[in-house]
């Protein structure tokens, strides 16, 4: 009797991995309101077999069983590990102890932290290169490096007969539901998402990633979080816009406020972007989801940051929002600082200081003793205007 949802998405081709319906955090930092996969995929040539990649810490007992229902664990000849963060490679120890034979294939700097972290034996693990293949018969793999997508020891696997690639984190999203990328509505935009949070601040590796699988004929990817693309162009047409640093005519508002202040300069400009036909998406930190910031941040050509002064400083929060922006390394070329001070300032030079190493054009910062005056007010309005003309100029 099968207990278990098994999909063969393609011949002898088997998603193995597990849903994690009920997370709600990753990386202490990431929301996952939908919760997420551990995508798992088993392998059979006429000769041998592969498992590509394994499930978070917690789930080894559910991949087992899946294994087993295809075939015995013991009889793999190989296990894949294209990243060795713990959600897809924690589980390599409990595979490893039902099987005795099977080789671990990875990078160099993978065999490293494999030793590291799940304790492999140097004598089972298998060093690949870009370009190097592996033969199952009748199946083969080819191997692509793909570092910093998003850790230094990531590569890809291509199933060169069946035209699938496995690129791990890379064409992602944090999503339980769903088995196909046409199985779920918004996956473009949970897509956009999960993009923002972990690979935009890759960009640049991300477009030599895609630059080296072009020529590749790619029917399916089989990312290792969220559902499978049967579609791929369409993923890799999205991804091509964002390692691009493609953006719309869209300003991204953040802001903290104690007493109202800072909202009563936020909405004004808010009101006057939109006036000038810009787009705007508008985060208020106290209950801001981080992962709707980032999302938004992908296609943003501006940044306004408003924030109260707390203590010669900025607000935490709003320096949580800066440290946040400077460490993603958002595309937006422009930026507008509003703050608000009771009985002194500072707010404004240290976020100056955090989001410096950006290199964004600050179109204005203006700093106001208490609320906001009717000229303090004109000045937030002509500010609105300046920052929509940039944006709409801006190619």
């Amino acid at each position: 009797m099968k207990l278990h949802n098994v999909n063969e998405i393609a011949d002898h081709v088997y998603w193995v991995g597990v849903r994690d319906w009920s997370r709600r955090m990753f990386d202490a930092l990431i929301p996952l309101p939908y919760g997420t996969t551990y995508n798992s995929y088993l392998v059979q040539g006429e000769e041998k077999s592969a498992l590509v990649d394994t499930v978070n810490p917690g789930f080894e007992k559910e991949l087992e069983a899946k294994i087993r229902e295809v075939m015995d664990p013991s009889e793999l000849d190989y296990v894949v590990m294209n990243h060795a963060e713990p959600d897809h490679a924690g589980s390599i120890p409990h595979v490893f102890s039902l099987n005795k034979k099977a080789e671990l294939i990875t990078s160099e700097k993978g065999a490293q932290m494999a030793r590291i972290y799940y304790g492999t034996l140097p004598e089972r693990i298998h060093v690949v290169k870009e370009g190097d293949t592996i033969e199952l018969g009748g199946k083969s793999f080819e191997f692509v490096d793909a570092p910093f997508l998003h850790w230094p020891e990531t590569i890809f696997t291509y199933l060169v007969e069946d035209k699938i690639l496995f690129p791990c984190d890379f064409f992602g999203s944090h999503i339980a539901h769903g088995v196909y990328d046409e199985d779920v509505a918004d996956v473009s935009v949970m897509s956009k998402r999960y993009f923002g949070e972990i690979m935009m601040p890759y960009k640049g590796m991300g477009k030599r990633a895609l630059d080296k699988i072009k020529e590749m004929e790619i029917e399916i990817i089989a990312p290792s979080h969220g559902p499978i693309h049967k579609h791929p162009q369409r993923i890799m047409d999205l991804y091509n816009d964002w390692v691009n640093g493609a953006t719309r005519q869209k300003v991204t508002v953040v802001y903290a406020t104690m007493w109202g202040d800072v909202e009563k300069m936020i909405f004004p400009l808010v009101e006057t972007l939109q006036s000038e036909g810009v787009e705007v998406a508008v985060h208020n930190l106290v209950v801001a989801d981080i992962g709707r910031i980032a999302e938004d941040l992908v296609d943003s050509r501006a940044i306004v940051l408003g924030t109260p002064t707390v203590l010669g400083g900025a607000h935490p929060l709003a320096v949580y929002a800066a440290f946040l922006a400077k460490a993603l390394r958002p595309p937006a070329k422009y930026a507008a600082v509003l703050t608000s001070y009771g009985w002194g300032g500072g707010a404004l030079k240290q976020i100056a200081d955090l989001v410096g190493p950006l290199k964004l054009e600050v179109v204005a910062a203006l700093e106001v003793n208490g609320p906001p005056s009717g000229n303090d007010l004109s000045k937030i309005v002509e500010i609105g205007k300046t920052l929509a003309s940039k944006v709409k100029e801006e190619k």
